[in-house]
């Protein structure tokens, strides 16, 4: 506990009021099915996917990411956009949050296109063919989603949506983080990556009140969810106006079964060069303990 008292002062030290962005979306939905509740729930549980929801000719389109942020998802992401003209484009994101550094290798990339993010469950063939795609906005954005969100150029939250911020840890160590044992090479590793966070953060124009509310969260407590206060606060939020991220989109949609999972977002291992991190993906958990990662850590 000595330690871990230590990381939270010396982290906060280091990076001063750097954001740490931990948050995403899990956005988990169903329309009163437990079949389908189930498999919303499997589906985030699964590595990242890019999918491009159509609606024209009403609207531009957009992208839906969905499932746990992993080593492969920037390799991912480059598969899916090549070929498309995605400058612009907006992301909507449902996911519980995954990989520290490779969610910040994501989010610059999102930068660089200039997207526009947003947090929700895209939603096809609603009443049939004829109708429009839309956006459920009652979902979850969760631990490191944040930072995906943070990378937005324009940046929208509805008011429906959960974003959730906690601590991120050691990603062996997150299942029991009272009774583990740390060293003082997994205390630089968490300098490091808070230092590397931080950077991300104040280039993606995060506030550092972020960080500060994240710190105060342990793994074993229930995630902090943010309040409209705070989301403007954190600068997590750009715009109030969903039209300004979706325009000619329907973003309201029936009342949808809440799934709301506690995950984390967690540090891992010194990253190989030329290669995606060794970082732990977020868990499932079940009920207020944390389940056993839903992928081996690379």
């Amino acid at each position: 506990m000595k330690l871990l008292n230590s990381l939270n002062l010396r982290g906060w030290l280091l990076v001063g009021t750097a954001v740490c962005g931990v948050a995403l979306a899990g956005a988990v939905a169903t329309f009163g099915s437990s079949a389908r509740a189930g498999s919303a729930l499997e589906e985030r549980k699964l590595p990242m996917k890019f999918s491009w929801i159509a609606c024209e000719p009403n609207c531009r389109g957009w992208v839906s990411a969905v499932g746990i942020i992993t080593a492969d998802t920037p390799k991912d992401f480059e598969e899916f956009s090549r070929g498309r003209q995605l400058g612009g484009a907006t992301v909507v994101l449902d996911s519980s949050g995954g990989s520290v550094n490779d969610a910040i290798t994501l989010g610059r990339r999102f930068r660089n296109l200039g997207l526009l993010t947003t947090v929700g469950i895209s939603l096809q063939n609603r009443g049939g063919q004829s109708a429009r795609p839309a956006v459920a906005p009652e979902a979850y954005c969760e631990s490191m989603c944040v930072f995906l969100l943070l990378a937005g150029k324009k940046r929208y939250v509805p008011d429906a949506a959960h974003v959730r911020v906690h601590q991120i840890w050691m990603g062996d160590r997150a299942d029991d983080a009272k009774a583990a044992s740390y060293s003082a090479q997994d205390l630089m590793i968490v300098e490091r990556d808070i230092g590397r966070l931080a950077k991300y953060t104040f280039d993606m124009g995060g506030a550092g009140d972020l960080l500060s509310l994240a710190l105060s969260v342990p793994p074993w407590e229930d995630l902090h969810e943010l309040d409209a206060g705070e989301l403007k606060l954190t600068n997590l939020v750009t715009t109030d106006l969903v039209a300004d991220v979706l325009p000619h989109v329907d973003v309201t949609a029936p009342a949808m079964a809440e799934l709301a999972p506690k995950t984390q977002a967690r540090f891992g291992a010194e990253p190989e060069p030329a290669k995606s991190t060794k970082t732990a993906e977020a868990v499932v958990p079940t009920g207020s303990v944390a389940a056993p990662a839903t992928a081996a850590q690379k």
